[in-house]
């Protein structure tokens, strides 16, 4: 059975088409000049009945986020395993991802050190977290005019170039969109570059090693297949995704998801 992994997939958000029944979700192109940083902005919103709860769960990617929440405004570095979040009531988020090594110009700082340690707002913006969210969440602005007043405020603090930033987000793109690199020496190989350099490199700019990147989309592509009901099979799901090894495969999953593919497969169904 051959496996069909798309090319622009859902971003991690697990079983996206069902949770969008609960939510809406868009996605925002920032400003040309923000781009080398920036992969999009995007804007969840949602409005539930008071007795109803939705959990939203996330395979991570190796992207900082800044997300402007009620009462919860932070710069999140990337994760190394599921995380979750929960809705109630109505309300919306603002958030912004970065691209892969994106961050880093505007930090000056290992992005290692965000896993783990979210960043408040602040520390960037220079606004208390109260006016970033009377901004961005407490109006009846339309999302086009959200969008152009993050523009202005990231213009405002628009950091010099750095050409190890366009280097790390081309590395996590070559690594997302070839599936069949399994080891950090295919990198190395692609771009000439020994691993211990490599390696110091994503710790500084991506925030985890290229071996943890693989292993995200690798396990983000998985989840997608079992979402669309492709995968019927473990051992021909691990193999497309270039595990030699089965156990190997949903150890990885559980470590990362939180349960095996099959009992995941089988939370798919009854949702």
């Amino acid at each position: 059975m051959s496996f069909l992994f798309s090319q622009k997939p859902s971003m991690g958000i697990m079983n996206l088409e069902k949770g969008e029944q609960h939510f809406r979700l868009e996605r925002f192109l920032p400003s040309i000049e923000l781009q080398q940083f920036i992969k999009h902005y995007w804007i969840v919103e949602w409005e539930l009945a008071e007795d109803k709860t939705h959990i939203q769960e996330v395979i991570p990617n190796p992207c900082v986020n800044l997300v402007i929440e009620s009462g919860r405004t932070f710069f999140y570095g990337p994760a190394t395993r599921k995380y979750s979040y929960q809705l109630n009531s109505k309300g919306r988020v603002f958030g912004i991802k970065f691209k892969p090594g994106g961050f880093f110009p505007w930090y000056r700082q290992s992005i290692s050190k965000l896993i783990d340690h979210p960043l408040p707002a602040e520390e960037i913006f220079s606004v208390p977290r109260e006016e970033l969210e009377s901004t961005f969440l407490n109006t009846a602005a339309e999302h086009m005019e959200l969008i152009s007043r993050m523009n202005e405020a990231l213009l405002a603090l628009l950091p010099p170039e750095d050409k190890l930033t366009d280097l790390a987000e081309q590395m996590t793109e070559y690594i997302r969109l070839h599936h069949e690199i399994t080891r950090v020496d295919h990198v190395c190989e692609q771009f000439n570059m020994n691993k211990r350099t490599l390696q110091r490199m994503f710790k500084q700019y991506v925030g985890i090693s290229p071996k943890n990147v693989i292993k995200l989309y690798r396990l983000q592509n998985a989840a997608e297949a079992l979402d669309h009901g492709q995968a019927v099979n473990t051992l021909e799901l691990s193999l497309a995704l270039g595990y030699h090894d089965q156990s190997h495969f949903i150890k990885d999953f559980k470590t990362i998801v939180g349960q095996t593919p099959e009992a995941y497969t089988r939370s798919v169904a009854r949702r």
